[in-house]
């Protein structure tokens, strides 16, 4: 096994996918670290993260639909997860720069 620091904090920032191009965000770090996170130390741990991350915002993206519909409260947890998209991927990776392990909060643990 290899340490890659650099492979696991573009993994973080390649989550602003979604904002830039709609997606992406979640494709590209579950292919990273499907194919590499038995060569890369600590990448299996921070794949798992950014993966449950994505998970949980898609989740309540998709909880927030009905709520937009019939009380109109979908808008604003649609905002909270744009911001919490576009925030926490950029923290995580300053993190992961500094050698620090990931800390995405309100993250539904469907990989452990």
């Amino acid at each position: 096994m290899t340490e890659n620091r650099q492979l696991i904090v573009l993994m973080h920032l390649s989550q602003l996918l979604d904002i830039v191009t709609g997606v992406g965000g979640l494709i590209v770090p579950l292919l990273i670290w499907a194919v590499k996170k038995e060569e890369i130390i600590d990448l299996d741990i921070h794949g798992k993260a950014i993966i449950n991350f994505q998970l949980s915002m898609l989740l309540y993206s998709l909880l927030a639909f009905p709520l937009l519909i019939f009380l109109g409260l979908g808008i604003l947890i649609w905002m909270a997860v744009g911001f919490l998209c576009l925030l926490f991927p950029i923290i995580n990776a300053i993190r992961t720069s500094s050698g620090q392990y990931p800390n995405y909060p309100w993250c539904i643990r469907f990989i452990k």
